[in-house]
């Protein structure tokens, strides 16, 4: 009887996890506004608390960006081994990227790379969402059990109704980032203008493992909009110190910690994909 339990329990709980998915899609059928998208005009924002435009403040600024003060599911968030489910029909994450041409951005607040042509997509639940833009942020916005990590990239995507999945791959101290490697030169120099990088193949972005957590979020920079999938790769890749550095100093003034703090869970499922799960969440 104890074992019909918990496998209700367990379906149970794939229904109300695959019904966020649904609700994510259902709450943008249409392309997202210009309010909705991630800001590039940092100077209303900030990410030092008691300047009156940091995170805790965020919700209070601009009307458009009430979700990040209001919103029930924010991001980032602390994935807790306790709080996570093993769904293994979840699938591997099907991506097929290809070499496009590219442009090295200073948004003040980060530094983004943004494909100019067709640089490929990821397959969720049979949904394909093309690839946009990858940047980072340092230190890791997501943590893991209240570890906190030196970088954290978001490789974002669109589906064709509007929908945004990111991508998440942390990184500890150690070997340099191939794909930071190849744009290093690029960001010590990066400014106010774009820098065209030419032919970029966003097959740099190592993931490493087939394991990844996947939760419904937001963007996690105003205006906070809520429905993004999200999808942070389990295992911790390394980055150079030197490469970290290049982030943090070309990036404006006050800009160069620019990780949201983690925001509550509100109860939301959290799955892990594990092809090889053993009984823990690994």
């Amino acid at each position: 009887m104890k074992n019909i339990k918990m496998g209700a329990l367990s379906i149970r709980s794939s229904f109300v996890f695959f019904a966020l998915v649904f609700v994510a899609h259902a709450l943008l059928l249409v392309p997202p506004t210009a309010a909705e998208s991630e800001i590039d005009d940092e100077s209303h924002f900030t990410y030092l608390e008691g300047t009156g435009k940091g995170p805790k403040d965020w919700g209070r600024i601009d009307p458009h960006w009430r979700a990040c003060g209001t919103g029930k599911l924010q991001s980032p968030i602390d994935l807790l081994d306790e709080r996570v489910q093993i769904f293994p029909h979840l699938g591997k994450l099907k991506r097929d990227y290809k070499p496009a041409p590219a442009i090295v951005k200073n948004r003040g607040h980060d530094i983004s790379v943004m494909w100019k042509g067709y640089a490929g997509q990821i397959n969720i639940n049979g949904t394909y969402y093309k690839l946009l833009q990858c940047h980072w942020h340092s230190p890791s916005e997501h943590t893991f059990n209240g570890s906190r990590y030196a970088l954290e990239l978001h490789a974002v995507h669109e589906s064709s109704h509007g929908v945004i999945a990111v991508i998440a791959i942390v990184y500890k101290y150690g070997r340099p980032d191939p794909l930071l490697k190849e744009l290093l030169e690029h960001i010590k120099v990066v400014d106010k203008e774009d820098i065209e990088l030419g032919v970029i193949n966003p097959g740099l972005i190592k993931f490493g493992s087939r394991k990844y957590f996947r939760y419904i979020g937001s963007l996690t920079i105003p205006p906070c909009t809520e429905g993004v999938i999200w999808t942070i790769v389990r295992k911790v890749r390394t980055v150079s110190r030197e490469q970290v550095k290049a982030l943090r100093e070309a990036v404006h003034d006050g800009f160069e910690a620019n990780a949201r703090p983690t925001q509550r869970s509100h109860g939301r499922g959290i799955g892990l994909y594990s092809p090889t799960y053993n009984g823990r969440a690994a």
